[in-house]
């Protein structure tokens, strides 16, 4: 962390689809290069063990924490994780409604022990289905939740963060809703979406037009993965400095992943 001021990375990583030597290259060449202090990783396997986060960290340093939303069979396990030069003081999942999908989500919640004082860091990913935005607002809901139940706001923490790939467009009422901009049940939420703040739009995330990995789908480019944060809060902890999205570089045919990542540095 440098001068009170977190930097944050986040990438859905694909699980290990298409070239996966190459494009695990590049991420940790990107990784490197950004250096951010913590990281958040969606579409990761496990096998108990050792996890795809591993793989991404090896030799560089990192702590991991892996969160299950899923088994795939076969002893292995998909969901999400974080990667950390600080230690991890907490680790939980808490389990997202799935409504009648097919497809278990989850919320990975961690505590990092920074010297600046206790990061709550959350990293998460959504249904997916265009259709399915009515199971996305039952999860963000069960998000504000975990966050009133188990994310203290108090002097003595930094001002929470969440991240990941929520499938969903900054206009959609899942974004707006964690935003503070739209009400769901009766209950409202507010986070500060760091690339809305101060990146430089449009800021696509997944780009069918020019991520090669992404290219089949024949979709709209569109900002769907998000770091948001509490804050600022009364002593400008929290407040985005900068945003832009990265690991968006095109190498030989192949990209780091069928999403692009979002990189975030925030004052604490």
């Amino acid at each position: 962390m440098s001068e009170r001021r977190l930097k944050v990375l986040t990438i859905n990583i694909w699980n290990r689809q298409g070239p996966w030597e190459e494009r695990l290259a590049l991420m940790r060449a990107g990784v490197l290069s950004l250096s951010p202090d913590v990281i958040g990783l969606q579409e990761v396997m496990s096998d108990g063990s050792h996890s795809l986060a591993h793989e991404i960290g090896d030799g560089t340093g990192y702590r991991t924490a892996f969160g299950n939303a899923r088994t795939l069979g076969g002893g292995i396990e998909f969901g999400n994780a974080v990667m950390s030069r600080f230690p991890f003081r907490r680790e939980e999942v808490v389990p997202l409604p799935s409504a009648d999908t097919d497809e278990s989500r989850s919320l990975l919640l961690t505590e990092l022990d920074t010297p600046l004082g206790t990061l709550p860091f959350c990293v998460t990913h959504l249904a997916w289905r265009f259709h399915h935005g009515y199971v996305r607002e039952q999860q963000v809901l069960a998000i504000a939740r975990a966050f009133k139940d188990k994310v203290p706001v108090r002097d003595d923490m930094l001002p929470a963060i969440l991240v990941g790939d929520f499938n969903a467009r900054p206009e959609s009422t899942e974004i707006r809703f964690l935003c503070g901009l739209h009400a769901l049940e009766g209950t409202s939420f507010y986070l500060a979406d760091s690339f809305d703040e101060v990146g430089e739009p449009p800021g696509h995330t997944y780009d069918p037009l020019n991520n090669p990995h992404a290219a089949f789908t024949h979709e709209a480019p569109r900002r769907i993965d998000y770091i948001f944060v509490r804050g600022p809060d009364r002593h400008g902890r929290g407040k985005p400095i900068s945003a832009r999205v990265v690991l968006n570089e095109v190498v030989s045919g192949v990209a780091a992943s069928d999403h692009y990542g979002v990189y975030a540095e925030i004052a604490m």
